[in-house]
């Protein structure tokens, strides 16, 4: 067994970043389930397992919770058009598209968490600088997707695409928010794939 200085000093960081991950899942959890009303730094504490002066130890205050729930949901964004590099540029593109109906984003949790995000980013002036960041990133990366597959493109054209598309993503969560219909969810993402490869 190995208790070296590294080691040890590796197993706390390891328990650190877990400690941080089950706060930041249980901030998710209650935002998803019970709305801004439901988060509080002593129902994140009970809702994780930790003391509350951990909560406080991370985050320092409600404010900060929510701020690190979209930072959170950002990175899915953008790990949705992340290309797989495996793939020709026409299929990563079409992989990244189908994406978005992947069962772990349609789960109702999931989808009423996403919909309490975009209301907060509509009140709160650093909520909403997050989520523009956050939209343009996941924009960007979906249009350099597009352009990869079509490179006879402009920019702006791909930067239009992107920008239909992802209108059309976030309407079917919204649908999907109301009833999962499947039939519908398979449209949209092939209305997606049209879209984007048009020539």
């Amino acid at each position: 067994m190995d208790v070296s200085p590294r080691s040890v000093r590796a197993a706390d960081a390891d328990e650190k970043v877990d400690r941080q991950a089950r706060i930041l899942e249980a901030v998710l959890r209650l935002l998803s389930l019970q709305g801004i009303s439901g988060v509080s730094m002593r129902a994140v504490a009970r809702e994780a397992g930790v003391s509350l002066g951990l909560v406080n130890y991370y985050y320092e205050d409600k404010t900060s919770l929510i701020r690190a729930a979209l930072h959170r949901i950002e990175e899915q964004d953008i790990a949705i058009v992340e290309p797989d590099l495996t793939l020709e540029p026409e299929e990563r593109l079409r992989a990244a598209l189908k994406r978005v109906a992947d069962p772990e984003f349609l789960t109702t949790e999931y989808l009423s968490l996403r919909l309490q995000l975009w209301a907060l980013a509509r009140v709160h002036e650093d909520f909403e600088r997050i989520n523009t960041v956050a939209q343009k990133r996941y924009r960007t990366g979906l249009a350099a997707l597009i352009r990869a597959a079509r490179p006879g493109l402009s920019r702006g054209e791909c930067n239009k695409r992107a920008a239909d598309i992802d209108v059309v993503q976030n309407g079917l969560w919204l649908t999907a928010l109301l009833g999962l219909d499947r039939a519908s969810i398979r449209r949209s993402v092939t209305r997606c794939e049209e879209i984007a490869l048009a020539d």
